[in-house]
């Protein structure tokens, strides 16, 4: 704040001259000269030369609008050629600088300070660029608030050498010797770096304790935040060693060391079937996923873990039908989906720390699975016309995600991270059998029934099944700001399944990034005119895991079979281990028989295995029917229309007018105009986009186009901002009519 002080000391004289001499007889305030704006010409003039040289070039130069300051250590009754201006246009004199300070302190804010002289000083120079609760806080609390430690340690053990470089070696040494307070240690001259090494260490040695100085905290909780120091986070972090025979216990529950992570796992993994030992990990990894500090690690495993352990598997014995299961595994179940799925993300290469949560959720799935397919005979598909319907029972603008391989359990991540500002809906479809691509997503497309394995083909019978809507189809990948205009836009979504199948296992660390790809376009979508999205999938998947050869199903089948990894096609009846399996009669091609297994584990076949799917455990047979639905925001918009629509059905020649006409409104601010603009569609092919109009209440617009040899166009009225679709039309062109009867 001493900067401020001195530049209202200085426009006081400038408002009346243009020269101010600056006198500091101590040559202690200097460095206020930083402070000063370039718009005056500062000279310095430390002898009789420097006097005249300044004293010349200010007569030289002046003006009405150029302000001169002229700074020297020489005291006023001792200047040669400045002393004329002292007197008849003014001077600042700063003979001490501790007394100019408590003046100023004092007469400003009623404030008395007692802080010895070089401390004082320190004050000043931290104070640049602060208000006055900086010389408040000091004044109430002492020297101790001449830097603020919480916010000043973080930049220091960050880059010491940039640190010590903006401050002189008496503010320098008072800093220094408040960090070996914090540290409760002698102060002794020491490299920066040394120092900030020993303010990190105690930060560590004090979270792994759980004995940390609060000032010490702060510092690591903002160093965890902060974008712009977090670089050095990891690199001090790698090199710091665990205090020898630590209680692992005792650490901080936000601690950023991950080898107690997995000390804890290893120990948790050692008693999991233990039911009087679990209450301690629980209490104390319950702390750790409410840890602010452990998200900014970027460690999300901990909250999974404790679902997958605090799950109660008694509740599994009271299901008595297979919509009740189906009903189970949405509420409860899928978090253990979930659970493991992170567990294998996050330690797959670390098999002694996986198995024994891989075998503990084995055993929660068999006990689910004894239910699953002991009602699995009340089973019915739900997938087959799944896009008909939503085209049919949906007359606003709707866009559909299609994903290929994306789970319940995977739509229920999306949906935690989409906007809540949008109503949701969470509801199912039960894919056909087998779960694999070819067979749900021609269930999903045609609603026949009819399998067709190319995609195209696929889209064609949607098309023609609905021939009077305007479709439109897109990549997910390919949604950006200019969101193609369609009544029903259907965006494929292949990642999950695609790279699953060619990674494995090895794909789940994409799969976070592709879930937030997902949400960013559907609330790119609502944001665009669609007020509905819809996201479906044709199946979702299994994982294996750590994978025994032991573990996989050998099945002696005869005859005319095709094995998959997870189901057989059989054309002959198959004599089977109806424990383990279980047969479906159903026709595809030559075959007439499915088997499927009833546990997790995958038939022997070729192949890479651990992600999977074609099989029928809820895993791969609920999929999501997830809805975001946009808040009306427009209903008090006014209301706009096109008004000749039946005069469009019969058009003569190759120009064509569309009228548009404007309701009076509300008297309300949001009716006073609206922004619109039309959409151009023919054979399901966006033409063109016109111009952005505005119109106002119960205004006519006349637009007129042309067919460019189109004979039927078919025209959305939008709203500019919201993409509201406000009206339609179909324009047709009539030939017939051109030719006057002359035939």
């Amino acid at each position: 704040m001493i900067d401020k002080w001195f530049k209202d000391d200085l426009n006081e004289i400038y408002k009346k001259h243009s020269v101010v001499v600056f006198i500091d007889e101590s040559g202690t305030a200097e460095f206020i000269l930083d402070t000063i704006d370039d718009k005056y010409q500062i000279f310095n003039a430390h002898n009789e030369i420097e006097e005249l040289y300044a004293k010349y070039q200010i007569e030289k130069n002046r003006s009405d609008d150029t302000k001169f300051l002229v700074y020297t250590q020489i005291p006023k009754n001792k200047l040669k050629f400045l002393r004329e201006y002292c007197e008849t246009n003014g001077a600042v004199e700063i003979k001490y600088l501790h007394n100019y300070i408590k003046e100023k302190v004092h007469t400003t804010l009623t404030l008395n300070l007692n802080l010895p002289n070089d401390e004082l000083i320190s004050a000043a120079k931290i104070s640049i660029g602060k208000d006055q609760t900086y010389w408040m806080d000091l004044s109430h609390k002492g020297s101790s608030e001449i830097f603020e430690m919480s916010k000043e340690l973080l930049p220091f053990i960050h880059d010491p050498e940039e640190f010590t470089a903006k401050y002189d070696s008496q503010v320098l040494e008072i800093f220094y010797k408040k960090v070996n307070d914090i540290l409760k240690q002698e102060y002794i001259e020491k490299p920066p770096k040394t120092l900030a090494t020993e303010v990190v260490n105690a930060i560590f040695d004090g979270l792994a304790n759980d004995n940390i100085n609060d000032i010490l905290y702060d510092v690591y909780c903002s160093w965890l935040d902060s974008v712009k120091y977090k670089s050095s986070f990891k690199e001090y972090v790698d090199k710091y060693k665990l205090p020898r025979n630590i209680d692992i216990w005792d650490v901080n529950p936000g601690h950023p060391f991950s080898i107690i992570d997995e000390k804890w796992l290893k120990e948790l993994g050692e008693n999991i079937h233990n039911k009087d030992y679990l209450p301690k990990f629980l209490t104390k990894f319950i702390l750790r996923f409410q840890s602010p500090q452990v998200e900014s690690l970027g460690i999300v495993y901990w909250k999974n873990i404790s679902e997958l352990i605090e799950f109660d598997e008694n509740n599994i014995a009271h299901l008595t039908s297979f919509d009740q299961c189906i009903d189970f595994y949405k509420t409860n179940f899928y978090k253990v989906d979930r659970a493991i799925r992170v567990l294998y993300t996050e330690f797959l290469n670390k098999k002694d720390l996986l198995e024994p949560f891989q075998e503990y959720y084995k055993n929660l799935v068999n006990v689910f699975f004894e239910k699953w397919f002991g009602y699995f005979d009340q089973y019915k598909e739900s997938q087959t016309g799944s896009l008909d319907q939503i085209i049919n029972n949906n007359e606003t603008k709707t866009a559909i995600i299609v994903g290929d391989g994306i789970s319940f359990e995977i739509a229920i991540n999306i949906a935690s991270i989409t906007p809540k500002s949008n109503n949701l809906s969470c509801e199912i479809i039960m894919a056909g059998l087998p779960s694999e691509t070819e067979n749900n997503m021609s269930h999903i497309f045609i609603k026949s029934g009819k399998i067709e394995a190319v995609q195209n083909k696929r889209e064609k019978f949607l098309m023609e099944s609905n021939n009077d809507k305007n479709i439109g189809y897109a990549k997910l990948d390919d949604i950006t700001d200019e969101v193609p205009q369609y009544e029903y836009l259907i965006c494929s979504y292949k990642d999950f399944d695609s790279i699953g199948e060619k990674l494995q296992q090895n794909a789940l660390k994409y799969f976070r990034e592709a879930e937030n790809f997902i949400a960013t376009k559907i609330e790119l979508l609502l944001k665009n005119g669609y007020k509905r999205v819809y996201l479906i999938s044709d199946h979702g998947y299994v994982l294996t895991g750590i994978l025994n050869e032991s573990d996989k199903i050998d099945v002696k089948f005869e005859g005319d079979i095709a094995k998959n990894e997870r189901f057989v096609r059989s054309r002959d009846k198959q004599t089977y281990n109806k424990k383990l399996l279980i047969e479906i009669e159903q026709s595809y091609g030559e075959y007439n028989y499915l088997y499927f297994s009833k546990t997790l584990a995958p038939f022997k076949s070729i192949g890479a295995y651990g992600y999977s799917h074609g099989g029928i455990s809820p895993q791969e047979l609920i999929t999501p029917y997830f809805c975001w639905e946009t808040k009306d925001l427009n209903l008090n918009q006014m209301p706009v229309i096109i008004t000749n629509k039946q005069e469009l059905l019969n058009i003569t020649g190759e120009l064509y007018r569309i009228k548009i006409k404007a309701d009076r409104g509300s008297d309300d601010l949001f009716s006073s105009e609206r922004k619109i603009y039309l959409v151009f569609f023919s054979k399901g092919k966006q033409l063109m986009k016109s111009d952005i109009m505005t119109i106002s209440p119960e205004e006519e617009i006349a637009k007129e186009y042309s067919f460019d040899e189109n004979k039927k166009i078919e025209v959305l009225l939008l709203d500019a901002e919201s993409k509201e679709r406000l009206d339609k039309a179909v324009i047709c062109q009539d030939k017939s009519r051109d030719l006057d009867g002359l035939l």
